[in-house]
C-alpha cells in the first residue's frame, strides 16, 4: 500500500488526464489533457494551510477548493458550452476523486 498510493495519485493526477482527453477530445486529445491537468491547479488552496503539505492530512472537505461548494461549482462548470471550459471542470472533479481516493486509502 506504501508505494501503491504515490503511484495511484501522481499517475491520476498527471496521466488519466491524457487519457480522459484521448477518450473525450480524440482529435485534440493532446490540448484537452493538458487542460484536463490544468484542473489541478485546485491545489493552490494547500498554499492557505498550514502546514501547506501533510501527508496524513485529508484535502477533502480541508482545504477551500476540495469542498463540496467548490464541486458543486465545478460541476456547474460542465454546462458551459466552450469544450475547454468542460475539461477543466473535468479535471477539478477528477482531481476531487482521485484526493478522496487517497483518504480512503489512509483510512484503510
Amino acid at each position: 500500500m506504501e508505494l501503491l498510493q504515490p503511484i495511484l495519485h501522481y499517475g491520476g493526477h498527471w496521466l488519466v488526464p491524457f487519457a480522459l482527453g484521448w477518450l473525450i477530445w480524440r482529435e485534440n486529445w493532446l490540448r484537452a489533457g493538458a487542460v484536463i491537468a490544468a484542473g489541478n491547479l485546485i491545489d493552490l488552496d494547500h498554499l492557505l494551510a498550514d502546514p501547506i503539505f501533510d501527508p496524513n492530512r485529508c484535502s477533502i472537505g480541508f482545504h477551500l477548493l476540495h469542498g463540496w461548494e467548490a464541486a458543486i461549482a465545478y460541476v456547474a462548470l460542465l454546462a458551459i458550452p466552450r469544450w475547454w471550459a468542460r475539461a477543466f471542470a473535468l479535471g477539478a472533479l477528477w482531481h476531487l476523486v482521485v484526493d478522496y481516493g487517497d483518504c480512503v486509502m489512509q483510512t484503510a
